[in-house]
């Protein structure tokens, strides 16, 4: 196994988790933003204000990019899978 090639899986395993996490993770980064304004221009305090509806978003939101998410997983699985005889 080359360099190259270890380099290659790497960076197509780093390339899906984007793919896969990215947009929950950028929601919950907008969400806490957004309720974060809000708290500061209301001078609110509460934790639980900012928990619970990033927990409810990034929910619904993986709940509707479920088939997204799975077929790159699998994708990337069976890439992965396919590698397997190739290698010495």
């Amino acid at each position: 196994m080359s360099d190259e090639f270890v380099t290659q899986i790497i960076r197509d395993a780093f390339y899906y988790v984007l793919i896969v996490a990215g947009p929950l993770l950028l929601l919950a980064l907008v969400v806490g933003l957004v309720i974060s304004i809000f708290q500061a221009a209301t001078s609110i305090n509460e934790q639980t204000l900012s928990f619970v509806p990033k927990l409810i978003l990034v929910f619904v939101v993986t709940i509707l990019v479920m088939p997204f998410m799975l077929s790159n997983i699998k994708t990337y699985a069976i890439s992965m899978f396919n590698l397997i005889p190739t290698l010495k």
